[in-house]
């Protein structure tokens, strides 16, 4: 059984890609290893790695990890990353039972039922993205015209951000998700949270039909976030339900055009988009660092001891790419029999948005192909840009024409 003594070498994270549809060579090495082994975080500081499926889901639905970002042991990759004392650490920070009430006074809005009500919208707001492309220039880069702002104005209009702020938001979204220095993110966050601290404020004194205005409408109900929780789900909802799907679609773009006998298959029978795009989730797996843990007792996991007190990262890239868990981890097939992927995570911090996710990638994928049936790559696959030093994987930009 491996500890804390252990003075294996530890690999840095996040660590570079070889091929934008491999996963990085390092998880690889990480998953083939006898017990799991740490890798130090650009903070400087160690963290362990869970790399295969089996590992990666216990750790995820075990009480005995904590997912509170203030918590001195927990693995953020820059200290930046820790909210300021005034705010909360939302959702995604929280434990049970505080997680529990937050995720349950909010949940009804992300029902499959519920989202499926927006299903209409959604197509408007796809439609008029799409029109843009068309009436706009050629070359386009389809990350700037369509990617990026078709799941902001949904995740904009869910939460109730006017959508005149969209330029505010795409531009302090991509410093707080990738900045390069402590003081850049520290800036950001301040800036985001500031923003949102006032748009709840607003909804306090005049409540408005949207998801924050309805639970601002009821503050002060049992089990209804207070001001500053309230903040807090707002930042979370906002960065979460823009930068996956964001990323995904410029993804799935990019791959689908790069592989066109696929694309036929699936413009000939649109039925097949659903599957199409679970398999994208699992095969690009964008926000893992959210599967990011701290442990509160000892823990025996994947070979090792996880002592009290040290973080874990949940490598939920190389868990989808399992070979113990996935025929063929490395193909990209819509056929695929075992789709029961990690890409929302696993246990009670799976993702609250993952059937408007899910909506958003198959409307817009499938509208863009069959509304522009020749669109096409400028340059080759290997000749793109990609987020290889972000921890959310995706395009910089993705020029195409038609």
């Amino acid at each position: 059984m491996a500890d804390a003594a252990d003075t294996t070498e530890s690999p840095s994270y996040p660590m570079p890609r070889t091929c934008p549809y491999a996963v990085p060579d390092g998880y690889r090495e990480l998953r083939e290893r006898p017990a799991l082994a740490k890798v130090r975080l650009p903070s400087g500081k160690l963290a362990w790695a869970a790399s295969r499926y089996e590992d990666v889901r216990a750790m995820l639905g075990d009480n005995r990890f904590s997912s509170d970002l203030r918590h001195p042991g927990f693995p953020l990759l820059m200290d930046h990353q820790v909210p300021a004392p005034e705010f909360s650490t939302s959702l995604v920070g929280m434990d049970p039972p505080e997680h529990t009430l937050a995720r349950r006074a909010v949940a009804g809005d992300f029902t499959p039922r519920s989202v499926d009500r927006l299903r209409p919208r959604i197509q408007e707001i796809v439609d008029e993205y799409v029109d843009r492309l068309l009436d706009g220039p050629r070359p386009a880069d389809l990350v700037d015209a369509f990617a990026n702002p078709v799941p902001l104005l949904v995740i904009c209009e869910l939460i109730g951000v006017p959508f005149e702020d969209r330029e505010f938001f795409l531009r302090i979204s991509f410093t707080v998700m990738n900045a390069t220095t402590p003081e850049a993110g520290a800036r950001g966050m301040a800036e985001l949270m500031g923003y949102m601290d006032k748009l709840v404020t607003d909804k306090e004194r005049e409540p408005t039909d949207d998801v924050i205005g309805r639970l601002a409408a009821r503050r002060g109900e049992p089990g209804v976030p207070d001001h500053r929780d309230l903040v807090a789900m707002a930042f979370m909802l906002l960065m979460a339900g823009h930068e996956t799907p964001a990323n995904i679609i410029g993804l799935g773009v990019m791959l689908l055009l790069d592989r066109p006998d696929l694309l036929k298959t699936l413009r000939d029978d649109p039925s097949r988009w659903p599957a199409a795009v679970n398999e994208l989730l699992r095969y690009f797996t964008i926000a893992e660092i959210a599967n990011s843990r701290v442990a509160l007792a000892d823990v025996e996991l994947g070979g090792a001891r996880i002592a009290a007190g040290e973080g874990i990262l949940g490598l939920t890239v190389a868990a989808n790419r399992d070979p113990e868990r996935f025929a063929d981890p490395d193909v990209f097939d819509i056929d695929r029999v075992e789709q029961r992927h990690l890409a929302f995570g696993y246990g009670v911090h799976q993702c609250l948005g993952q059937h408007l996710v899910r909506i958003e990638l198959e409307t817009a994928l499938a509208t863009l192909f069959a509304r522009i049936p020749d669109l096409r790559l400028v340059e080759p696959v290997e000749k793109l840009r990609f987020k290889e030093e972000h921890v959310n994987y995706g395009l910089h930009a993705l020029p195409v024409t038609w």
